[in-house]
């Protein structure tokens, strides 16, 4: 009976609107499953993407060509701007105490000022007593004089020594007092001052040390072996700190010293000076401005040196034993070894005297 209703309704116009619609649902809801199942499988797995290995190189030694050059050989040290003169500065008595110090590191001062004071107030009352007490003795020696036929001459000798010990006490007393006042021994610039006021100082120990700035110089100090291969008159190239780099020569070796202690001040001795004489002296083509003493400086000295040599890199240079040699690069590539003689030697080139020409090509290292 159903059958019969529902196809008598297709029969009818609506039936067949509602056939349509249905079918059209069905359609939709088929296409949404089959979508949906399809979403739900597993993705595919993507191919691994694999680098490129590239097989390594072998590296290729380095190759030089033999070429012409001048060479040099140098020996350098350090140094510095000095004076010609200068002079440590020193008192020469023990445990006298620095009353003032009237200068400072930097002063111009001329020949004679006062630069130190010591506090010799006690010594001065000391030299006021023994001036009244040897006028005492200058009365009693004029009245021995007077009566020197009447004396035994032993005891008028023995009187006169006496008289002569207490006047020469008293001039040592005065220079002690005088020298309680260091004085400037020439013109120039103090360079340092380590004596504090109210410091006890000690005989000998330097206080100061004054400098003629207006005659400097350029010096340094090699090593003895480096010194063997220098003489007067060698072409020098001075860098100093802060102003270039200048031309110049040997002008003066320094002298050789003892090494024996010449005092440090403990001993009871003159400090030893760094005086100008233990530096080899170096005279520029022209002096640069505003160069101050104790700049530092470097100074390098040609002691030998060859026009058109035949250079190749030290790094080119072989040696088995006794053999020395190179490995030379052929027109087609292939390498030979070449025993070679060398000369001259620096820290980077290598003069070679024999066994190559110009223009070849050496293996390196």
């Amino acid at each position: 009976m159903f059958t019969k209703w529902w196809m008598a309704n297709l029969s009818t116009k609506r039936g067949k609107v509602r056939l349509i619609r249905t079918l059209g649902i069905l359609s939709v809801c088929l296409a949404l499953t089959v979508s949906t199942g399809c979403a739900l499988l597993p993705d595919e797995e993507a191919e691994e993407d694999l680098p490129v290995i590239t097989p390594p190189t072998i590296s290729k030694k380095p190759e030089y060509e033999v070429r012409t050059e001048t060479i040099e050989i140098n020996v350098s040290a350090v140094g510095k701007i000095m004076s010609q003169r200068e002079e440590p500065l020193f008192f020469t008595e023990d445990n006298l105490h620095v009353k003032e110090v009237m200068v400072k590191a930097g002063d111009k001062v001329k020949q004679g000022d006062a630069l130190i004071q010591l506090d010799v107030e006690d010594l001065q009352k000391d030299l006021r007593k023994k001036k009244l007490e040897f006028r005492k003795q200058e009365i009693s020696m004029k009245e021995l004089l007077r009566t020197k036929d009447e004396k035994d001459p032993i005891e008028f000798e023995e009187a006169s020594i006496v008289f002569e010990e207490q006047r020469q006490a008293l001039e040592d007393l005065e220079k002690t007092i005088a020298d309680g006042t260091l004085r400037a021994p020439f013109s120039g610039t103090v360079v340092s001052v380590t004596a504090q006021k109210g410091a006890a100082i000690k005989a000998y120990d330097t206080v100061a040390v004054l400098s003629d700035t207006s005659s400097l110089v350029v010096a340094a100090q090699f090593a003895k072996e480096d010194l063997s291969k220098v003489a007067v008159g060698m072409k020098a190239k001075v860098d100093i700190n802060a102003a270039g780099v200048f031309e110049g020569k040997v002008k003066v070796m320094p002298v050789e010293t003892s090494s024996s202690d010449n005092g440090n001040g403990n001993g009871g001795n003159a400090p030893e000076k760094d005086t100008i004489d233990k530096y080899l002296i170096v005279q520029l083509d022209k002096w640069p401005e505003g160069v101050e003493r104790g700049r530092p400086l470097s100074v390098s000295i040609v002691t030998q040196r060859k026009e058109n040599a035949v250079l190749i890199p030290i790094s080119a240079l072989r040696t088995i034993g006794s053999r020395t040699y190179v490995q030379v690069v052929e027109e087609d590539g292939s390498k030979r070894e070449a025993d070679v003689e060398v000369g001259l030697q620096t820290s980077t080139d290598v003069e070679i005297v024999k066994g190559l020409t110009p223009g070849q090509k050496v293996v390196g290292r």
